[in-house]
């Protein structure tokens, strides 16, 4: 096979509350988040193509990610809308802040599956999502890996 794999590298600030939590993380507070992207295709062979021998130009799938993530996410407030931080959201939403409101718990794990859904759709023909590496901390990340995911 001629399968290649390209993997970019992404950075945002974000902030959230995780309704029902237990610990520090019920607060509000933010992250600088990492995420990693890492797609798989095979190389254009056609000679006409100015992508010849790409399986994405790289400023192709950062554009992708900027619309899908990026610009969404960065330097937004997450929360989950099906909880009490409905009420915050809409008052800080009011108050003229980024609101990402969210039917789900803004955890690690569910926002890189988010992400993933939103990438996927967005990938040209020949180029599919194959992994994402979320990192919330310098030492806390979850990974999503479309193996598992079959």
């Amino acid at each position: 096979m001629e399968k290649v794999r390209l993997t970019r590298v992404f950075r945002f600030e974000a902030g959230h509350a995780l309704y029902g939590h237990d610990q520090k993380c019920q607060y509000l507070h933010g992250h600088s988040y990492k995420l990693s992207v890492t797609v798989i295709g095979i190389p254009i062979k056609d000679k006409s193509s100015p992508k010849l021998g790409m399986v994405i130009d790289f400023g192709d799938l950062k554009e992708v990610i900027y619309q899908q993530i990026i610009e969404e996410f960065d330097h937004s407030m997450m929360l989950n809308v099906d909880s009490p931080h409905k009420k915050t959201a809409h008052y800080l939403e009011k108050e003229g802040h980024k609101i990402q409101k969210l039917n789900y718990n803004p955890t690690c794990e569910l926002l890189v599956i988010d992400f993933a859904n939103r990438i996927q759709k967005s990938l040209p023909s020949g180029v599919e999502l194959h992994s994402l590496t979320l990192w919330e901390t310098k030492t806390s990340k979850a990974h999503w890996y479309k193996q598992d995911n079959l």
